[in-house]
């Protein structure tokens, strides 16, 4: 049967959410002004301006009221917008408490709701303004306001004037700890949230890293037996055609291609031992780039490339022999031979922390939405690709400390960007003397 239910809207964004909150809040408070007006002007025969005091409360009911109709819309709300409304909340307290009394309104103190908001929700700096602008407003009504007798009666007495004045002091400080702490406070709970939602990423990316490991490890074991056939099958061959310089071209890649299958099973077991995953050998930096190239030729033998070194005058520096490292910037050279037909363009660079590899493809680039998910699960670049490869590659290179990103470059193509930690002095030590035991 047919679901004929209307679709159900998108899920409000953080700053869509708080934006709810923030009209339900504003339509209580302003709803309470309004009783708390009525009242002064029936019971206690409040002096007031009406026109000018309902004009405000109206005007900020026609700005709820658009704020309800500005949630129904599907584009996010942005931060930027929500500083907005919270500035629009300041400046209509700012002229309702000068149409009612000014400083001495004794609601005045509700300047600190939409501060304390914004310390919660907002960033630092969009925090301070919404904080500069009622620093500002608080002083100017205790100069410039509508007087209200009934909250004036003691204006003249300089007790009266030294309690207004420590009600602006009280006012500066609780305006200051407000946008420090609660602001400190608020940034580690968020903070807090995004360490459990990467926590919770992690843990499921490390689900299906495990179970591709252990359908790996069988696999491994299932591919044993049949290479070995085929490296013999190809040795016999070899020799009973080698009066056949073609063929026996042929047959001696075909030898190497399975003899690569049978070292990368090897190194598949070796470096699966607990020991060498505590312990990792290493590699300058040069030396280990060679080795993947030298690699990758043999399992791609008609590609091309084209590397680009730093400056002979810088220290090169040392990363992980790691051979699931190998293999990931192997998948991400594959990729870019796939993209095009065109060399490859390798450019490395490195810093005291920092070693950067760039693969630059002619191909037709990649879709940003796309490249911003690579990584966190199976999602590929290639119409017939099950994006295994780059996941683990994302995978590998993350627990290693370093990042992948992929860009569209100004002349065309993808920019793959690798980031790995250099390793420090200690560690390289420790790499020889492992190599030397």
């Amino acid at each position: 049967m047919k679901d004929t239910s209307p679709p159900q809207p998108l899920p409000l964004s953080t700053p869509g959410r708080n934006l709810m909150r923030l009209t339900l809040v504003r339509g209580i408070t302003w709803t309470g002004f309004l009783g708390g007006i009525i009242f002064g002007l029936e019971v206690v025969n409040f002096q007031l301006n009406v026109l000018a005091v309902f004009s405000v409360i109206m005007g900020m009911a026609l700005i709820n009221l658009l704020t309800w109709w500005r949630l129904s819309w599907p584009r996010p709300v942005a931060d930027i917008e929500y500083l907005l409304h919270l500035l629009a909340d300041v400046i209509g307290l700012t002229l309702l408490f000068y149409f009612t009394g000014g400083a001495n309104n004794p609601f005045i103190s509700y300047f600190l709701v939409p501060l304390t908001i914004s310390a919660a929700t907002l960033p630092w700096r969009f925090t301070w303004i919404i904080a500069g602008f009622i620093l500002l407003a608080y002083p100017l009504l205790m100069l410039f306001h509508h007087p209200v007798p009934q909250l004036m009666q003691m204006e003249h007495d300089s007790r009266f004037n030294l309690h207004i004045l420590g009600m602006w002091a009280n006012f500066v400080l609780s305006t200051t700890l407000i946008t420090v702490f609660v602001y400190k406070m608020a940034q580690s709970l968020r903070k807090r949230d995004a360490d459990l939602s990467d926590t919770r990423e992690r843990a499921l990316r490390d689900e299906q890293i495990m179970a591709v490991a252990t359908q790996a490890a069988g696999t491994a074991h299932e591919l044993g037996t049949p290479l070995s056939t085929m490296a013999v099958m190809l040795k016999e061959l070899s020799n009973e055609h080698a009066d056949n310089a073609e063929l026996a071209a042929d047959l001696a890649l075909l030898r190497r291609q399975v003899d690569t299958c049978k070292v990368t099973l090897q190194s598949l077991v070796s470096n699966a031992d607990r020991s060498r995953l505590l312990n990792p050998e290493s590699k300058p930096i040069k030396t280990f780039l060679r080795d993947v190239l030298e690699h990758w030729e043999v399992l791609r033998p008609d590609v091309r490339y084209c590397i680009d070194w730093p400056d002979e005058s810088k220290t090169e520096p040392w990363i992980p022999d790691d051979i699931t490292l190998q293999q990931a910037l192997i998948n991400l050279l594959n990729n870019a031979a796939d993209a095009s037909r065109e060399p490859v363009m390798i450019m490395v660079e490195w810093g005291r922390q920092v070693a950067q590899i760039e693969i630059h493809d002619q191909g037709p680039g990649i879709p940003m939405d796309i490249a911003e998910r690579l990584g966190q699960t199976f999602i590929s670049t290639k119409s017939k690709g099950l994006g295994l490869g780059l996941f683990l590659t994302h995978a590998t290179i993350n627990r290693l400390g370093g990042t992948v990103r992929l860009y569209n470059h100004s002349q065309g193509g993808t920019l793959t960007e690798v980031r790995i930690p250099v390793l420090s002095p200690s560690l390289k030590s420790a790499s020889r003397e492992n190599r030397t035991s």
